[in-house]
């Protein structure tokens, strides 16, 4: 019998889909079947699955020790080499609720995004905090994703509340956030909105994932000044605040005037790259999160935040 005390980070879920995330190797019909057989007891007594979990209660769960160590057995739960281990040079801020990162590019935020087996984000997140939280079902969660190529800032909420505080932030655009661009040439004005509407494109093959479409849209703002001209006599850095958080917003809008992201692969051709590669050693597009406003999930008080440039971008510069 295992006996199990309902803390903040697993409150406020089904219990069915507590025992889910608890039971991870389980199947839900098998939960089910547990709970069913009287093997689970919330406060001394059999709940039903859509029983919302409150903290302080004690749930009991009257399985083997062999029984429970199959169901919960995880074997992504192994530390990794160091070599794909966070380096702590790119932790921007860190307490008790988040963890703010400084991403460098070619690293996937999720393991889901790609189909890959270089090691994510998220999961060196897992590997830096091991055994430093305490939660039976709750892993510190990404609450926002950037591209692979682009680096910059990431927030991770590091408990249950500050996840579901910032997405709500997140959801109604109350979250700001700044990014540095390095673009061809340079735009026509020198502070700008751009407003133009955006369509996604599923299972998107010979045509561009995200389109400028005034019809079947999706509403995207992105205010953008001119910071630098003249790099290297035909590129400019540029910032750009996002009032809106659409995929490749930033690229699409900027390749629409005529300023593409210096080595965007999808959004332009190939004979700039090819030219910025061979005379600046540029393999990425040169897109960085380097700002973020926020306010805090416990303190309530706003909170702005920077990243350095990486090596490449700086070196443009």
């Amino acid at each position: 019998m295992k006996l199990l005390k309902i803390t903040e980070n697993d409150a406020n879920q089904r219990l069915d889909k507590f025992l889910k995330k608890l039971l991870p190797n389980s199947s839900l019909s098998l939960v089910y079947k547990i709970n069913r057989k009287n093997k689970i007891k919330v406060n001394g007594k059999r709940e039903d699955n859509e029983y919302k979990i409150q903290i302080g209660d004690e749930i009991k769960i009257f399985l083997s020790d062999s029984e429970f160590d199959v169901l919960t057995e995880n074997k992504e739960l192994v530390r990794r080499e160091s070599s794909s281990q966070l380096s702590t040079d790119d932790i921007v801020y860190e307490d008790s609720s988040i963890l703010v990162i400084n991403k460098s590019p070619w690293i996937i935020v999720h393991p889901w995004d790609f189909k890959t087996k270089d090691i994510s984000l998220i999961q060196q997140v897992h590997d830096y905090l091991w055994g430093k939280l305490n939660s039976l079902t709750f892993k510190p969660s990404l609450v926002h994703r950037i591209d692979k190529d682009t680096s910059g800032i990431i927030l991770i909420a590091k408990t249950k509340m500050s996840l579901d505080f910032l997405l709500k932030d997140l959801q109604s655009n109350k979250i700001e956030k700044y990014y540095l661009a390095i673009v061809l040439w340079e735009p026509e004005k020198d502070s700008w909105i751009i407003d133009k509407k955006l369509l996604r494109i599923e299972n998107a093959k010979a045509e561009n994932k995200i389109q400028v479409n005034e019809e079947d849209w999706q509403k995207a703002i992105t205010h953008y000044k001119v910071i630098q001209k003249n790099i290297k006599w035909k590129y400019s850095l540029i910032e750009c605040k996002l009032e809106t958080w659409r995929m490749h917003q930033i690229r699409v809008h900027l390749a629409s005037i005529w300023c593409p992201v210096l080595w965007d692969k999808t959004y332009w051709n190939s004979s700039e790259n090819s030219f910025a590669k061979i005379n600046y050693w540029i393999q990425r597009q040169l897109l960085h999160a380097y700002k973020v406003v926020f306010t805090h999930p416990e303190k309530r008080t706003k909170i702005t935040l920077e990243a350095r440039l990486k090596d490449d971008m700086k070196s443009m510069m």
